[in-house]
């Protein structure tokens, strides 16, 4: 068996050695992520032959990700991965060990399109890959986040000016330590609105919310709030998947102020550090309203992310 540890703050720099430096966008791979879920998946972390292997429970099932392999030094002196060290066979062999000595069926998550592919390959008629629509992630251009450029996205234009001339007093700024107590309580009086305590996503979110704003500091978390005539009527944070890729992990409005949803995604995307050539928005979660909202703004890409099990 694989001797694996608890993911805690104190191993950022280590995972991130690892995962910045790849073109995996997943957003399961950004470390805000890792540790404000791990309530929920009891996720571990071990490494295996230079990479790194994640393994958690969804529900009562052990599951693991995608291995992400060790990037390495080029010419120049920087770091990268190459493309055929994002698939290794024998550490897949090695996790599928694990499961089976763990007593459960290998089940692998999170596998994107090329990597399916390279499995295929090299383990022919052994799985059954599968897509999982509902958890593939949209990823937008930050560029076009900010710009909102052509026709098709008129509407998120006509908002934001909607927005601008209904409160002349609007502020966008940085989201601080101090601000987190309001962002809190609006997202307290959101929930209500949505009934949070009978939808355990919701709760769950909540939960990871607060675990992720309360190591805003070490987590490299950025955020940003939107306040009318000085009151936050929304809110939004992030935090970087890798060197090119910034996830939006949260973001809540308050809908009694129209076009607020509009107006944070927009200012927020010009904040973000220009090296973020791209913004991941996460999973739908095969929720209709807010799959229509993030088909609504033109994604770049949706990332598919596959279902792996033995046959």
């Amino acid at each position: 068996m694989i001797k694996f540890k608890d993911v805690t703050v104190d191993d950022k720099d280590l995972i991130q050695s690892f995962t910045l430096y790849g073109e995996r966008q997943n957003c399961d791979l950004s470390f805000a992520n890792l540790i404000s879920w791990r309530f929920l998946y009891n996720t571990q972390y071990a490494v295996v032959d230079d990479y790194l292997v994640f393994r958690f429970y969804t529900g009562r099932h052990l599951a693991y990700m995608m291995p992400v392999p060790r990037p390495r030094e080029q010419e120049d002196g920087s770091l990268r991965v190459e493309p055929c060290d994002e698939c290794s066979v024998s550490v897949i062999r090695a996790i599928r060990d694990d499961s089976i000595a763990m007593g459960h069926p290998f089940l692998m998550l999170g596998v994107c399109n090329y990597m399916r592919d390279i499995i295929e390959k090299y383990f022919p008629d052994t799985f059954d890959i599968k897509p999982d629509r509902d958890y593939s992630d949209y990823i937008y251009t930050r560029d076009k986040l900010v710009n909102l450029s052509g026709k098709k996205l008129q509407s998120k234009r006509n908002h934001i000016n909607k927005f601008r001339n209904n409160y002349p007093g609007y502020e966008f700024k940085p989201l601080t330590r101090e601000l987190i107590p309001e962002c809190i309580k609006l997202e307290s009086l959101w929930c209500r609105a949505n009934n949070c305590s009978e939808d355990e996503a919701l709760q769950n979110e909540r939960k990871s919310m607060n675990a992720a704003l309360r190591s805003f500091e070490e987590l490299d978390i950025m955020g940003g709030v939107l306040t009318v005539d000085g009151k936050i009527v929304a809110f939004t944070y992030g935090a970087p998947v890798n060197n090119e890729t910034f996830d939006t992990c949260v973001e809540k409005a308050d809908t009694d102020y129209e076009g607020a949803y509009a107006m944070i995604n927009h200012e927020f995307a010009k904040i973000i550090p220009e090296q973020y050539i791209y913004i991941n928005r996460e999973e739908d979660l095969g929720l209709e309203g807010l799959r229509k909202a993030k088909l609504s703004y033109q994604p770049y890409l949706l990332l598919e992310k596959y279902k792996l099990e033995l046959k």
